[in-house]
């Protein structure tokens, strides 16, 4: 692919070799629908072959989000479809681990809700720097599927397993403010200093030993590859997820805007002391 292939990220060239991918689905919050999430397996190919691009920032179109996640189309499309899941799988795993594959530097600029998908490219960056506002949640359990499309790989090497298990359990929302105090991302600025920040950051990376910088990445990327089989089962429970009941349950209750009842948190009847 080029540049000029690629239809929901807008690129903008920086100085010193820096890139700044703009993810471009502001009517939507930037959530994935099919093209993105699969734009987002290519992005990273790209940059490495790019010999004019030294450092890569990542940043979410609009005031509202970095990105919402995965479009409701095509969560929805997914359940009960074995071959769609596939190919979402095969497609979650490809942004994780070519990710991790990317020798130049990556930097996430947050400046908005961080959901799913787009949650996998914020905190897998290398560099994530956060707006104090902007929220952020894994998500997953909020439509009756496990988090598997990042969160074991990475969440539990950031901020802790304690504090891991309990946001992806719970799918709270955690502010900016928060997400730098358990150490989920690697700075929170003021909204209006976000990008700014994240472009001064890769210009300093830009203007650093090449060598250096990416064999540091290199050596630091491996104790996520090292967590590469936690990661590969937690995506194939997600998908598995999928599958069964509480995933339709999950996306109607989105859809009508109304807690969900998930199947598997009925009681047997008849159940007692």
């Amino acid at each position: 692919m080029k540049y000029e292939d690629f239809e929901f990220i807008r690129f903008d060239r920086h100085p010193d070799g820096v890139l700044l991918a703009t993810l471009n689905r502001p009517e939507a919050m930037n959530a994935t629908n099919a093209r993105l999430h699969w734009e987002l397996t290519q992005l990273w190919g790209v940059v490495q072959n790019d010999p004019m691009t030294k450092v890569i920032v990542v940043t979410g179109a609009g005031d509202r989000a970095f990105s919402a996640g995965g479009d409701l189309a095509l969560v929805d499309s997914m359940v009960g479809d074995p071959a769609k899941v596939d190919v979402v799988m095969r497609e979650a795993s490809d942004i994780v681990y070519n990710m991790l594959a990317c020798d130049k530097p990556i930097i996430s600029a947050i400046n908005g809700t961080a959901v799913g998908a787009g949650l996998a490219v914020a905190l897998l960056a290398d560099i994530s720097i956060i707006a104090e506002e902007a929220r952020l949640t894994d998500g997953h359990v909020r439509i009756g599927v496990s988090a598997g499309d990042h969160a074991a790989i990475v969440w539990p090497l950031l901020c802790g397993v304690a504090k891991a298990k309990y946001y992806l359990m719970t799918a709270e929302f955690i502010d900016g403010r928060e997400a730098e105090r358990i150490g989920l991302v690697s700075l929170c600025e003021p909204r209006e200093r976000l990008l700014g920040r994240a472009l001064e950051v890769a210009a300093q990376l830009a203007r650093g030993s090449q060598a250096a910088i990416r064999a540091t990445k290199k050596s630091l990327s491996n104790w996520m590859r090292a967590a590469g089989p936690i990661f590969d089962n937690s995506l194939a429970l997600e998908m598995m997820c999928f599958l069964g009941p509480d995933a339709r349950e999950g996306v109607d209750a989105i859809r009508a805007k109304r807690p969900a009842d998930f199947p598997s948190a009925r009681l047997p009847q008849g159940a007692g002391l």
